[in-house]
């Protein structure tokens, strides 16, 4: 009886240990038709940093259908888009820009990146959305970023 309390008891951290690293690292796909495939990302407030991995599940190279991830107060996300189509290649995201709260380099298809974001710099409960900057494609690929 009191071996299977433990075990039980061992499984039940496992677990917890399992989401709890699950909620600090986010996947996201992109791919060929403009598109996440997710509208949000929810992080826990206790992170001190979260990593987020883009994969771009497509086949088109990053020329032709590039993609990343950038991350910025909700009120910002347009601009920078915009602004980024004027900066041009590589990134398509203007230099310095201080609203951009983290961001990847854009990749093709079968490949992915990952970038990290320090939580110190985002509110809990704060309005935040993440992109892709190429071109064109802000308008369909962005999403909520929730820290709860």
């Amino acid at each position: 009886m009191r071996r299977s309390f433990f075990a039980v008891a061992l499984a039940g951290l496992l677990l917890t240990g399992q989401a709890w690293s699950q909620e600090c690292s986010q996947t996201i796909e992109g791919n060929d038709q403009i598109q996440f495939n997710k509208k949000e990302l929810r992080v826990s407030k206790s992170c001190k940093e979260v990593t987020v991995t883009l994969k771009h599940v497509g086949q088109l190279a990053a020329n032709v259908m590039g993609h990343n991830f950038v991350l910025s107060k909700t009120p910002d996300f347009q601009a920078i888009a915009q602004a980024g189509q004027g900066a041009g290649p590589p990134n398509f995201l203007p230099a310095g820009d201080a609203r951009i709260i983290a961001s990847s380099n854009i990749i093709g298809g079968g490949q992915e990146v990952a970038v990290k974001i320090d939580m110190s710099k985002l509110t809990p409960g704060g309005d935040y959305t993440f992109f892709c900057s190429f071109p064109g494609h802000f308008v369909l690929m962005n999403g909520k970023f929730i820290i709860e």
